[in-house]
């Protein structure tokens, strides 16, 4: 049986790791440093994009055909791009309107894992949820599974937008049987979660979402609040500058609640001077671009994307106001981000903002852009309001929020699922001797 003090061989898989503003990929960074701090081998295995990982974890690429990237989404690769037949799945299920990553992916690591299962001492699963991780189990690794939210949620409020077209119209329809294709993975998600062992979520509202939609018992759900990495997110002893806004959302992603985001600020800057930076690449003619336009926006609103943590640190802590404009969140990482930043914070009352943010953000009903604006406003307008704010969340950081904490209470759901597994595996590395070699592919 392991001790609590034996060093682990992890496995960490992510089927992508965007490593700014994708929650998942934040999350994979500094848990995967965390662990390695604690004296743990980790090994992550992720998909394209690939992350950014600190010293001691390692990186395993396992590329996929890459078919969403920038700035060519929904591409179709040149016929030597194939190398197997799960790359000839992944083509047929995108061109077929499906989306494949989790399913190929989980594949994938399944044939990469089990060439390795004397490795390793457990996987990790970052959200995969594939049906090729069910059987690593099978091949004696133990699988312990993170869901940060369930999809179907997503899916719940892009098919919600959707109905919203006129009922007779062609847009509507075929709106809708496209959404269905897309998230057609979801049913997978559920069916894996169901039989994958032990869920880690960030929140309560997120195991009750997860008991709910993918009917997961819920005691198989243990909740884990995510952390902050205060040496680069930190109030900062330069003023702030006048007017700014800062959001970090999925720029296209209707239930990043952007469009709200968007409409309030049209109404706050008819009335004054201020302006939004929003940390997200929208599509080039997608709905997001066409709506700054409608809106008339121009140079009150800027998008920025590919900048470092330490770029993205100080920005959050320049602004003014920060904003989580979301019509859900199962945990939201930029929130806590904002709060350690000591920017006042204004936030949707949905989802576990309301758990994370506690009373140190204005909470607003989501998808209202008149109280978004009116919010924003009087915010502006009361300078001694920021400061309290700007308090109570530096505070609600250092007492809830940090990932050495987040890192030492997974290694204790690793350790049940081992010892629920059964008798560990062949011996590890010995406890302190963390991974110093840097990251690489396969």
């Amino acid at each position: 049986m392991l001790t609590a003090d034996r060093a682990l061989r992890i496995a960490l898989v992510s089927y992508r790791s965007k490593p700014h503003c994708g929650g998942q990929g934040v999350y994979l960074r500094h848990l995967s440093r965390e662990l390695a701090a604690l004296g743990h081998h980790v090994e992550v295995f992720s998909g394209q994009p690939y992350p950014e990982l600190e010293p001691g974890p390692v990186l395993r690429e396992i590329p996929s055909l890459d078919l969403y990237r920038e700035p060519d989404p929904f591409r179709n690769p040149r016929p030597s791009e194939f190398r197997d037949w799960i790359d000839g799945v992944e083509w047929l299920m995108m061109r077929s309107g499906a989306f494949p990553e989790p399913f190929t992916f989980s594949l994938r690591a399944l044939r990469e894992l089990k060439a390795r299962r004397a490795d390793f001492d457990l996987v990790h699963d970052n959200q995969v949820l594939g049906y090729g991780l069910l059987r690593l189990p099978r091949a004696g690794l133990p699988l312990v599974t993170s869901i940060h939210h369930p999809i179907s949620v997503d899916r719940r409020i892009e098919l919600a937008e959707a109905r919203e077209l006129p009922v007779l119209s062609r847009k509507r329809w075929s709106t809708l049987i496209g959404k269905w294709r897309w998230y057609s993975f979801v049913r997978m998600q559920a069916r894996v979660a169901r039989q994958c062992g032990p869920i880690m979520t960030a929140s309560q509202s997120s195991a009750a979402d997860i008991a709910r939609d993918f009917r997961v018992d819920p005691e198989s759900i243990r909740v884990i609040p995510l952390g902050v990495d205060t040496r680069l997110f930190h109030p900062r002893p330069a003023p702030r500058v006048p007017g700014r806004i800062v959001a970090v959302a999925s720029a296209d992603s209707p239930v990043k609640g952007v469009s709200t985001l968007l409409r309030a600020v049209a109404k706050l800057t008819a009335e004054r001077d201020a302006q939004l930076t929003m940390v997200g690449r929208p599509q080039p003619g997608g709905p997001t671009e066409r709506l700054v336009n409608e809106l008339s926006l121009g140079d009150r609103v800027r998008f920025v994307t590919g900048i470092s943590d330490t770029e993205l640190a100080e920005l959050c802590a320049s602004a003014e106001i920060a904003v989580v404009p979301s019509l859900y969140e199962g945990f939201s990482l930029p929130a806590v981000e904002h709060m350690a930043s000591g920017t006042p914070l204004v936030a949707s009352r949905t989802g576990a903002l309301p758990e994370v943010t506690g009373d140190a953000a204005v909470l607003v009903e989501p998808g209202d852009p008149e109280e978004l604006a009116a919010t924003l406003r009087d915010l502006l307008d009361s300078p001694r309001r920021r400061e309290e704010l700007s308090a109570l969340a530096w505070q609600r950081v250092q007492e809830r929020f940090a990932w050495p904490a987040v890192a030492r209470a997974t290694v204790d759901e690793y350790q049940r699922a081992l010892a629920a597994a059964g008798p560990a595996p062949a011996a590890g590395i010995p406890a302190g001797a963390a991974a110093t070699k840097g990251a690489g592919p396969c």
